[in-house]
């Protein structure tokens, strides 16, 4: 229990540090480019914009509430963060391994600045989501500030996971492209570009149940649920108490992994 607490302590202590490392990793990423971090916002634009024309215009899907670009989304601003997050927050350690030799650096920041440089890119894909919604005249109310809850429901998810898979890629190399793996497989059994609907399971089903167990599940509905769907989510309690169960159970062995491992580091850096 001490271990899964001082962890927490220590990245608090650290905050002003943490904040610091995070700006400069964002600035930095992109800084051999002729446009700079603009390229941190072409992408997921870009991205949204082919998988509406493949889905939204080619292949059209089921009658939504709102226009489908605008269901889709809803979808994808979870997705790419937590995407984006769990790649470079799983790859800290390698990246920042001149830190890790540090006898005095507190290696335990590394994976959260990783995550912060992340979400400043997915603040602005929200802010252009809510724009886009009031393009089409859905305009922000109460339920819109559910975004920053579940914003930081894919935060302290990504804060979990990370703290394992930044441990054992070190010692295991190939974690990296099996992570590129399950985030490629992911997309697709998370309801981002579909829906129960769309592809005739009952949501009650043992099919639909099986895919709720997904983390990621709660937080894309929670997204639909703020800017389509107007519920708030206490209204599902279950799935809300489940989801954060999930997340400190992660936090947990992630913790206790992270601790365990730190000593040999430095040795296989």
């Amino acid at each position: 229990m001490n271990k899964l607490i001082s962890l927490p302590r220590e990245l608090y202590a650290s905050r002003r540090l943490i904040w610091k490392l995070a700006k400069n990793d964002f600035k930095t990423k992109y800084a051999g480019s002729y446009l700079g971090i603009i390229w941190a916002f072409i992408q997921p634009v870009v991205t949204v914009a082919v998988y509406w024309f493949v889905f939204g215009v080619v292949r059209p899907g089921s009658t939504k509430a709102v226009p489908f670009v605008l269901w889709l989304i809803a979808g994808l601003v979870p997705w790419f963060f937590f995407q984006e997050a769990l790649v470079q927050s799983t790859n800290a350690l390698i990246e920042y391994s001149y830190l890790v030799k540090k006898v005095v650096f507190k290696i335990s920041v590394l994976p959260i600045i990783k995550i912060i440089a992340a979400l400043f890119v997915h603040l602005f894909f929200a802010l252009f989501t809510i724009a886009l919604y009031m393009l089409y005249g859905y305009f922000p109310d109460l339920y819109t500030l559910q975004v920053v809850y579940f914003s930081f429901c894919v935060f302290m998810l990504v804060l979990a996971l990370s703290y394992a898979t930044c441990s054992v890629v070190v010692f295991f190399r190939d974690l990296t492209q099996i992570i590129g793996i399950a985030l490629q497989i992911g997309v697709w059994m998370t309801p981002i570009m579909w829906d129960f609907q769309d592809m005739g399971i009952n949501p009650f089903s043992f099919v639909a149940r099986i895919l709720k167990v997904n983390p990621m599940y709660y937080i894309v509905m929670g997204y639909r649920s703020a800017l389509v769907d107007k519920v708030w989510f206490w209204e599902h309690p279950w799935q809300t108490l489940y989801f954060w169960a999930v997340v400190l159970v992660l936090f947990a062995a992630g913790a206790k992994l992270f601790k365990k491992l730190k000593v040999h580091f430095a040795d296989v850096l």
